[in-house]
């Protein structure tokens, strides 16, 4: 039976939220270099491949800030892809293959006002009910979820960029058989999808690495 759409935005919700937990205020990222001359692209090279994706910090600031630190703090890097439902997300940045959540800096306000959409091939801020609850978690979107986006009376997922290399990649990694795996009661690949490592490939800010 096909799932509400109630159901699989909740699955992104609960991903984030012991996250949350690690958090004493939001906006941190307003204390991060946020790149502004232009796009900024981070490479991911897992398991099941790689693929690039361009961050649009013009759009996103906060939050393309708030990533690229991670990527420089290698932080992504041994992390899994912890939720794929096939025909909506792959969403990963969190979680060590053992079940074990990384601690976060605080959040992120929400950016998802900036006219970018929950389009297939883009990528987007995962976060829990809370509109402004987003730290490292991400996702990519399979199909078009314009559900996602933010509506005259709701928040919706902020889109902060978009794969540009490698959506053959993503599409892998949402094709992988799911099911309950350790900490995680189900959509969890049932062999772990690794990111190996995580890197500012070109940009303003790639020469900082």
């Amino acid at each position: 039976m096909q799932r509400s759409l109630a159901s699989v935005t909740r699955r992104l919700h609960l991903c984030a939220l012991a996250a949350v937990l690690f958090a004493t205020s939001t906006a941190s990222a307003q204390d991060l270099p946020v790149p502004t001359s232009g796009p900024v692209r981070v490479r991911f090279e897992t398991t099941r491949g790689a693929f690039t994706v361009e961050l649009d910090p013009s759009r996103a600031p906060l939050s393309v800030a708030n990533v690229v630190q991670y990527a420089r703090d290698r932080h992504y890097d041994g992390t899994i892809f912890h939720r794929v439902i096939g025909n909506f997300v792959v969403q990963g940045g969190g979680y060590l293959p053992d079940g074990t959540e990384k601690p976060t800096r605080p959040a992120v306000v929400n950016e998802s006002g900036n006219g970018l959409s929950n389009r297939r091939g883009t990528v987007a801020m995962a976060r829990t009910e809370d509109p402004h609850s987003a730290t490292s978690q991400f996702y990519v979107n399979l199909v078009d979820n314009l559900a996602l986006d933010p509506g005259p009376s709701r928040w919706g997922y902020a889109v902060i960029g978009r794969v540009v290399e490698g959506m053959d990649v993503v599409d892998k990694i949402a094709s992988v058989a799911t099911g309950e795996q350790g900490a995680f009661p189900d959509d969890a690949p049932l062999e772990p999808i690794v990111i190996q490592s995580a890197q500012v490939v070109s940009g303003p800010v790639a020469a900082a690495q």
